[in-house]
């Protein structure tokens, strides 16, 4: 229901700004723009979609020989003690946590063309062991908060977009960004077992987080001990290495249990396009509404009105460049990405203001296409708090990134 709300939203909120725009401002274009909007916006989706599949098929491809080969089920043993008390609907050392943990690895590395797939899989399993079919578990809302925090060891797309842009030192963001998106990710999962009433205080959840802080702590140590110019290439290159032998792994397994791999390969590949395919309406309809939003200004108006709130508080407004990201970051990847360069064109890649909002791209993922992506490709109509919650996450995110970068760059 809650994404049925947000939905109709943005339509009666477009309807609105588009209506002060033309009486109070003479901009009698804003219809033509919303409409051709609505146009591209399905186009976009579908693109998406078809960009989806090829990676889709790739690595749900990958999955079944390694579910095949038995290192899935592996790593399902390997994390089955944490997971279990995260997870506690689900069955105890299911392989269901091997999907869940490959998609939290690529997740972490920033590799999001392979999170995607990887957490598409995990859905898809959580729903064969679901007894109602439209309506969501509270382990796939404990996944879903947790994708949309976007916990991220290694923003590379990040600093991508910040070398193209010219910065003097495009790595310099790496640990503002893992500091927030860690909060954030704190601040979902607990707010997520307290609603789900897990015990925070077990002792194998507490030595968990302990060993992740340790664990984040030392990568922060390791890189503040780094040049900056080794920061982006070690990371690029740490990252895409673990993966790539993660691949091999697979493959290693596969050939050792003597199956036919190629054959396991085209099988999951085979999957990973149905997926792509089941997802298109559910793209649509959220991109749709999300574009015809923001051609129609109420995007503008929301960022004046946050910005004259925060200049009437008394609080300083240097970072307020930087909102337009963060208030399109929970609602479109793309958009935010675009508002981000947006802020680098604008003030400088190596701008406070560009800074701030690289900080708040890194701290947390799209929440309303993930749900979008995840429970449509799975037929979840009835999504409960997730949406609720992940939301409040982003919110964290966003202020401990603009906290974060305050203390980094300000």
């Amino acid at each position: 229901m809650v994404l049925n709300y947000i939905w109709i939203g943005f339509f009666f909120i477009a309807f609105l700004a588009a209506l002060v725009q033309t009486i109070f401002f003479g901009d009698y274009n804003v219809w033509s723009e919303i409409m051709n909007s609505s146009f591209s916006s399905a186009r976009t989706a579908f693109e998406i979609s078809l960009g989806l599949t090829g990676v889709l098929s790739l690595w749900l491809g990958l999955m079944k020989i390694g579910e095949r080969g038995g290192i899935i089920a592996i790593f399902a043993r390997m994390v089955s003690p944490f997971f279990s008390r995260l997870f506690p609907s689900l069955p105890k050392d299911s392989p269901i946590f091997g999907s869940i943990f490959m998609n939290f690895s690529a997740n972490m590395l920033g590799l999001d063309n392979a999170a995607t797939p990887l957490g598409l899989k995990a859905m898809k399993e959580m729903q064969e062991v679901n007894t109602q079919k439209d309506r969501a578990t509270d382990a796939m809302i404990m996944f879903l908060v947790l994708n949309t925090t976007g916990l991220t060891l290694v923003p590379i797309s990040v600093m991508v977009y910040r070398a193209q842009m010219g910065a003097i030192n495009p790595s310099d963001v790496f640990l503002p960004i893992l500091i927030a998106t860690y909060i954030s990710t704190l601040v979902g999962l607990i707010v997520t077992c307290i609603k789900q009433r897990i015990n925070l205080f077990d002792k194998v959840i507490l030595s968990t987080i302990a060993v992740v802080t340790a664990l984040i702590g030392g990568v922060l140590i390791f890189f503040m001990n780094l040049p900056q110019e080794k920061v982006s290439l070690y990371s690029t290159v740490g990252a895409n290495s673990l993966l790539f032998l993660i691949i091999m792994l697979f493959l290693i397994a596969g050939v050792r249990k003597r199956i036919n791999v190629y054959e396991a390969f085209i099988d999951g590949a085979k999957e990973g396009f149905k997926t792509a395919v089941t997802i298109i309406p559910y793209l649509v309809a959220m991109l749709v509404a999300i574009g015809m939003f923001r051609a129609s200004g109420a995007m503008e108006f929301l960022t004046d009105g946050v910005t004259y709130l925060v200049a009437a508080c008394g609080v300083d407004t240097d970072f307020v460049g930087a909102i337009p990201t963060a208030l399109m970051k929970p609602l479109s990847g793309s958009g935010a990405r675009g508002m981000m360069v947006d802020a680098m064109t604008t003030y400088g890649a190596d701008s406070f203001v560009a800074r701030v909002a690289s900080t708040i791209q890194g701290s947390t993922d799209t929440t309303l296409y993930i749900l979008a992506v995840y429970f449509g490709a799975v037929g979840i109509k009835k999504s409960r708090y997730a949406a609720g919650v992940g939301l409040f996450a982003d919110l964290v995110g966003i202020i401990a990134a603009i906290i974060v970068a305050y203390i980094f760059f300000g």
